[in-house]
């Protein structure tokens, strides 16, 4: 049906295996993004949901989850859509992968993939 379609049993996998989730984006109306993850009835499966105008950096956003979950940035894997947040969040230590048309199965391999290959952060894949 839609993007949601290929999204929902990703969500649900990695939810069942204990994986925290969190969203992380820059929207003109944070409320109506908000409003609209509850209405897809995805909501739930994200620990935190750092939504802000577009004024923010990523890096405000990625902060601002680490605070919530003292999750380390080289534990954390991103996927967007803009090759500048891909770069800026590298930096913070984060495994970024850059997707065309959202997170899919081969997406989520790739940067799987990528990430087991961090030395620091292959003990904590279970």
């Amino acid at each position: 049906m839609g993007d949601d379609d290929k999204a929902s049993p990703i969500l649900h996998a990695l939810k069942e295996h204990g994986i925290s989730m969190a969203v992380a984006s820059r929207s003109p109306t944070p409320d109506v993004a908000k409003t609209f993850l509850q209405t897809l009835g995805i909501s739930s499966f994200f620990v935190t949901l750092e939504i802000f105008s577009s004024w923010t950096h990523k890096t405000e956003h990625f902060q601002r989850i680490h605070a919530t979950t003292g999750v380390p940035f080289t534990s954390m894997l991103f996927f967007d859509d803009e090759d500048r947040n891909i770069h800026t969040v590298s930096k913070m230590g984060v495994t970024s992968i850059l997707v065309g048309n959202g997170v899919n199965l081969g997406a989520l391999r790739q940067g799987l993939s990528e990430f087991s290959r961090k030395p620091a952060s292959s003990s904590r894949i279970e």
